[in-house]
């Protein structure tokens, strides 16, 4: 490449046009080499035998089905008790609610609880509140729990 212009101007037109290249090729070689490894993978898995179906847990490690009386959300009862409707994650912004087992406004997953664990959480207002809608703590009091 001994035919070079002499002057600097043209020699850096020159220079950033052979770097643009280089550039490119790379890109290029880096598209290539990615599209080869995923053919590559490709024909491994064609070349092996079909996998069988991914079997069902064992019922060792399923969960307890929950009783026909208390499903995860919604009303758990006939109004004779209690139920929280806890918070989707700890730093949810929205607090737990504590709500009639019969009610019918619960939104998210509830758990029963008794009488005891009720007049406990009610006064954990910070991080606790009462359901406006069945309003559990006008309930009349269960001494008995």
């Amino acid at each position: 490449m001994s035919d070079l212009p002499p002057d600097p101007a043209r020699l850096r037109a020159i220079l950033a046009h052979l770097d643009r290249q280089l550039a490119d090729t790379d890109t290029i070689r880096t598209y290539l080499r990615l599209q080869r490894e995923e053919v590559q993978r490709a024909l491994h898995a064609a070349g092996r035998p079909p996998r069988p179906s991914r079997p069902q847990l064992r019922p060792a490690l399923a969960p307890p089905p929950f009783p026909p009386e208390r499903s995860p959300n919604g009303p758990t009862g006939a109004g004779d008790g209690y139920m929280l409707e806890v918070k989707r994650h700890p730093k949810d912004p929205q607090p737990a609610v504590l709500h009639v087992d019969s009610c019918t406004m619960a939104s998210r997953k509830t758990s029963p609880i008794s009488a005891a664990q009720f007049r406990a959480a009610a006064r954990d207002t910070e991080f606790i509140e009462t359901c406006s809608f069945c309003r559990p703590e006008d309930k009349p009091d269960d001494t008995s729990g």
